[in-house]
C-alpha cells in the first residue's frame, strides 16, 4: 500500500501536467511529456526541499512549495525544448 502523501503527490503532479497541457495545447505525445516532466520535477523539487530543509508550506512529509516550483520549472523547460520553430517568411515589397 502506498502512503497517502505519495498518492497525493502523484495526483497533484498529474493535475499540474494536465493543466499545463490544457493551456499550451498539443497532441497526446505532448501530454505524456508534460505528465512525465511534472512527475519528475515534483519529485526533484521535493528532494531539494528535503536536502535544503525548507519547511514552508509542508503538508505532512511533503515539501509542497519546493515540489510545486520544481514541477512548474520542469514543465516550462519541457515546453521550451519542444516548441515548434516559427518560420518567418521575408516580407517582399
Amino acid at each position: 500500500m502506498f502512503e497517502p502523501s505519495v498518492v497525493f503527490s502523484f495526483i497533484l503532479a498529474t493535475l499540474y501536467g494536465a493543466a499545463f497541457h490544457l493551456v499550451s495545447g498539443g497532441d497526446a505525445r505532448r501530454l505524456a511529456l508534460f505528465l512525465l516532466a511534472a512527475w519528475l520535477g515534483f519529485g526533484l523539487g521535493h528532494v531539494f526541499g528535503e536536502i535544503v530543509n525548507i519547511t514552508f508550506m509542508d503538508i505532512g512529509p511533503l515539501h509542497m512549495l519546493t515540489a510545486t516550483v520544481g514541477a512548474w520549472l520542469a514543465l516550462v523547460v519541457a515546453r521550451l525544448l519542444t516548441r515548434q520553430p516559427t518560420s518567418r517568411t521575408p516580407h517582399v515589397r
